[in-house]
């Protein structure tokens, strides 16, 4: 009786949305709706959700075999997209170059794979694609904007961009774009694709953010007889909301795979907000060669292990030793032993290996490539031993992305407040925060990079700077640094530092539905 009763509900639902089900159709998406992990509100919304649009659907009539292929989509694998999966993890050698082209004024992806090695062209071609990618989010603001007919500026007044080469002869305050360079101590210049220019920043009102060496900036200031431009107002560029982008680079691939068109987007949000039981557990410093360490993470997962709905991802971030590993300062087998110890521990709950996926991401002082982002996953020699115990773990480059449904999310580990702090060329201000945490993100944001450090202090492999690239804005960004654990939101993204877990014991708990962050210690 409770079956039939079951079966005229879901018949209902379907008849309310203009689909017929057949019977062995009726008893698929039944078994989906009471069977599955979501409640069974949720997984009937998810159901009808996906039929709406569904690409195989040829009639209202539906099959077994389309509502399979409909359950299988929801379940997290889309027939249609060949096998795309609702989670995945997108390394930063996969991703996408995307450039723009001041003169068809279009944003492009670049085709082929980069070579590792970059010539010297691509040293200068970094900055430049950097330079023209925050240009073009400018000149679409309305306020900076040429005006179309003579005269007809904003009602704030004009704040069109001056090119720098355009200043001489120019009389009065005018806002200016450019890069900021220290040619000499105390000294900086301000650098446009069209010339260099002598500022004077000694008086300038600054915004919040961390000025350092090579930052793109908007000023306003006048240039002076001596032909120095002296800077009244200094800040970043303006931040470009994510759909806005998208918008623009409408049919380009942003992340590895097939584009997603703009109705496949909205679809993937409508299912990303019913995954109500998803949630991400993030630890950075995972120090395998303490015990302490490991004895707090055995009962991390021990808590999780209990729980009614163990998490979907795990995310491990180094460094994975408590000291940088070196040919001179490690031993490389008895760290391979450890990482070991680490499969042999996550497979001792079985609840967790069976229903969890696990991302190990490299540290600054894990074993690799010297310090040079972006930085590729741990070597196969440590890995494999993971892999014996928990063979679905997933070991991604540092940086990488994270794509769940329509959601994407940047996961970074690089102690970058403290050495931003110290790189700056000016006291950052404190007027609208004095949070070092929310200046590091409004910096990341408003230069769409993960590390606006000059080459100088952190090398970046030049071909791939673009992996560290911002543009479209993430949903979320999560950066593992030592500094203390924090959480913000700033103009619609969620940031979070989960703290080091091998010195604090903080971690947190990230549910990208609802788009939470809960932080965590043991």
């Amino acid at each position: 009786m409770e079956q039939q009763r079951r079966m005229k509900t879901v018949q209902q639902k379907f008849r309310m949305k203009g689909f017929t089900l057949t019977l062995d159709a009726l008893k698929a998406a039944v078994a989906f709706i009471y069977q599955s992990a979501m409640s069974p509100g949720d997984a009937m919304e998810a159901l009808l959700l996906s039929t709406d649009d569904h690409p195989s659907l040829k009639s209202n009539m539906l099959d077994k075999a389309t509502v399979e292929a409909i359950i299988a989509e929801v379940k997290g694998v889309d027939d249609h997209t060949q096998g795309r999966r609702v989670l995945q993890v997108v390394d930063a050698f996969d991703v996408p170059k995307i450039a723009f082209d001041p003169v068809r004024k279009i944003l492009y992806t670049q085709p082929g794979k980069l070579s590792l090695h970059g010539e010297a062209q691509a040293k200068a071609s970094l900055y430049r694609e950097r330079f023209l990618l925050l240009q073009q989010r400018i000149l679409k603001d309305k306020y900076f904007a040429k005006p179309a007919f003579e005269g007809h500026g904003s009602q704030f007044g004009s704040c069109e961009i001056t090119p720098l080469q355009s200043l001489v002869g120019c009389s009065g305050n005018r806002w200016v774009m450019g890069v900021i360079l220290q040619v000499e101590d105390g000294r900086f210049h301000l650098e446009d694709l069209s010339a260099v220019v002598p500022v004077d920043i000694s008086e300038a009102k600054i915004t919040a953010g961390f000025f350092t060496e090579n930052s793109v900036v908007m000023a306003e200031g006048e240039l002076q007889v001596n032909g120095v431009f002296k800077v009244s107002t200094m800040g970043f560029p303006l931040l470009e909301r994510r759909q806005t982008t998208l918008q623009s680079a409408a049919g380009l691939s942003l992340l590895a795979g097939a584009p997603v068109t703009m109705e496949e987007y909205v679809r993937l949000e409508k299912l990303e907000k019913l995954a109500v039981n998803d949630m991400f557990v993030v630890l950075s410093d995972v120090w395998l060669d303490s015990e302490e360490t490991m004895a707090k993470l055995e009962e991390v997962l021990d808590g999780y292990e209990s729980m009614e709905v163990v998490p979907s991802l795990f995310v491990l971030m180094g460094n994975f030793c408590s000291y940088p590993c070196n040919l001179a300062s490690r031993d490389f087998a008895e760290l391979r032993g450890q990482f070991a110890q680490l499969g042999a521990l996550i497979a001792s709950h079985p609840r967790i290996k069976d229903g969890s996926q696990f991302l190990l991401v490299p540290g600054p002082g894990d074993p690799g490539p010297p310090n040079v982002l972006p930085r590729p996953a741990l070597p196969k020699y440590f890995t494999n031993e993971v892999l014996k115990h928990v063979p679905n773990a997933i070991f991604g480059s540092n940086p990488c992305r994270i794509r769940f449904y329509a959601q994407d999310i940047v996961v970074f580990r690089e102690d970058l407040q403290y050495r931003m702090r110290r790189s700056c060329i000016c006291i950052p201000s404190e007027e609208e925060t004095n949070d070092p945490f929310e200046h590091l993100v409004v910096t990341m944001l408003h230069q769409n990079h993960l590390c606006p450090l000059p080459l100088t202090t952190q090398p970046i492999n030049w071909n791939y700077d673009h992996a560290l690239c911002l543009y479209p804005t993430p949903d979320t960004i999560i950066l593992g640094d030592r500094a203390a654990q924090n959480v913000i939101t700033y103009q619609g993204v969620t940031c979070s530092n989960p703290g080091s877990f091998a010195n604090d014991g903080t971690f947190i708990a990230y549910r990208p539905a609802a788009r939470e962050v809960e932080v965590c210690a043991v």
